[in-house]
């Protein structure tokens, strides 16, 4: 067997139970993950370990034992949180792996599973080996094109509606790139529907942005008329509503990225020794015309100096976010200092 993403696997039809004896599936979209798993495990019984307390003689000890009420499927045990358990038990592992067991299934959920370990390989070569991300990612084939059919061709199907492109690629920009709060979102607007009928693009940015939309925009606003004050105060609102940092940074992200990108189009003009106008600018960063003014007004606000530093601090942000800065409290930490630092008045 060989890698697959979490979106191809899904989206092709099951002819049956899956067959295979050991699966390992990782990334850090939750959602996918349970989804892939619940395709997996069918029918059959499972037994569900917290990785942090398992211990490999017990797992072992599941594995050699079969299900009386199997209905035709092995009986399959889970590892949830399983990093640290295959660190721990990595000799057991890859033994197992080796000569797998004929009694029950297993299955491994890891945060992150680096490709050059002996367990990668020897999964990726003899078993199942399934990523689960939505992020745009080169290296497991999935670009915007797949992500937004993956939207539209299995998770609207789950809500008994459909979705077109426009809709899911505003979905994506205003949640950020998360299967769950996107489900919920989709079974949500599904509501406003009925059976069979499609959202469109403007159903999305009228029920999804709702007063966070409202809020998103003012904080927004407040960054540029440098009101630090205001905009960590409607910032503060969106997460005690239980918005998480990851899934709001894009949100704030995407009209600071546009400002960023057109100083980016100016400073390469002036690089060239080539002239240079402020609407062709926004223009070039994909600001419309009815919004140039208000743009331009910002850029001036902000400074060059901060102007040009904008897409790094987005950059720098965003893997932060998923990364050192992923845990709760940290993440809270690192937004509300991402936009202090932005609504700041240049010195």
């Amino acid at each position: 067997m060989s890698l697959k993403h979490a979106f191809d696997f899904l989206i092709t039809p099951a002819d049956g139970p899956v067959d295979f004896d050991v699966a390992a599936l990782f990334g850090p979209d939750a959602t996918l993950a349970s989804w892939v798993a619940g395709r997996l495990i069918g029918d059959a019984d499972v037994t569900q370990v917290d990785g942090d307390t398992a211990r490999w003689s017990d797992i072992r000890d599941d594995l050699a034992t079969a299900s009386l009420f199997d209905m035709g499927e092995k009986r399959t045990i889970i590892i949830r949180g399983a990093d640290k358990f295959l660190s721990a038990n990595r000799p057991e592992i890859e033994a197992y792996l080796a000569k797998p067991g004929s009694a029950a299934r297993l299955i491994l959920l890891l945060e992150s599973f680096p490709s050059n370990t002996k367990a990668y390989k020897m999964i990726d070569k003899s078993h199942l080996l399934i990523v689960c991300s939505c992020e745009v990612e080169k290296k497991y084939g999935v670009t915007a094109a797949s992500r937004r059919k993956f939207l539209t061709d299995y998770v609207a199907p789950r809500h008994q509606t459909k979705l077109t492109g426009g809709a899911a690629d505003a979905l994506i920009e205003m949640l950020g790139a998360d299967t769950g709060f996107i489900d919920t979102e989709i079974a949500k607007l599904a509501l406003y529907k009925q059976p069979g009928e499609t959202v469109d693009e403007a159903l999305v940015r009228d029920i999804v942005s709702g007063w966070q939309g409202k809020t998103i925009w003012q904080i927004i606003e407040a960054i540029n008329a440098g009101d630090a004050a205001e905009a960590i105060r409607q910032l503060d609102k969106l997460m005690e509503g239980g918005q998480p940092p990851i899934a709001l940074l894009p949100q704030i992200a995407w009209s600071l990225r546009r400002l960023g990108l057109a100083t980016a189009a100016i400073e390469h003009a002036e690089r060239t020794g080539k002239p240079w106008r402020m609407d062709e600018a926004l223009t070039k960063a994909g600001i419309k015309p009815f919004e140039a003014a208000k743009a331009g007004a910002s850029l001036k606000r902000i400074g060059r100096v901060k102007a040009r530093q904008l897409l790094p601090w987005l950059l720098d942000a965003d893997l932060r976010l998923k990364g050192t800065h992923s845990a709760d409290g940290r993440d809270r930490f690192l937004l509300e200092q991402f936009v202090l630092r932005l609504a700041k008045p240049p010195a």
